[in-house]
C-alpha cells in the first residue's frame, strides 16, 4: 500500500502529463490546419496563464474548505436578504 502523498504526487504528475499532452495535441491540430505555429512567447504566456489560473483555483478552493471547516459559513447575518423570513429559517 502506497502512502497518500505518494498517490497524491502521482495523481499530480498524470494530471499535469495529460493537460501537457492536450496542450500539445491541440496545438499540433492547429499545424496541422495551416495555422500560425505559436512562437515562444506565446507558449510562455501559455504556461503563466496556466498556471496563474490553477493557482487561483487552488486558492479559492482551499480558502472555501476552510470556511467551511471553520464554520464561517455559519456566522453570516442573513437578517437583511429579502427572500429570508426574519426568523432565521
Amino acid at each position: 500500500m502506497t502512502s497518500r502523498p505518494a498517490r497524491f504526487g502521482l495523481a499530480l504528475l498524470l494530471s499535469v502529463l495529460t493537460a501537457a499532452a492536450a496542450t500539445f495535441g491541440a496545438n499540433w491540430m492547429w499545424t496541422a490546419i495551416d495555422g500560425a505555429p505559436m512562437s515562444i512567447h506565446g507558449w510562455i504566456a501559455l504556461g503563466l496563464g496556466l498556471f496563474g489560473t490553477i493557482a487561483l483555483t487552488w486558492t479559492l478552493m482551499g480558502l472555501a474548505f476552510k470556511s467551511s471547516r471553520e464554520g464561517w459559513d455559519d456566522r453570516v447575518d442573513n437578517s437583511l436578504d429579502p427572500g429570508r423570513d426574519r426568523d432565521g429559517d
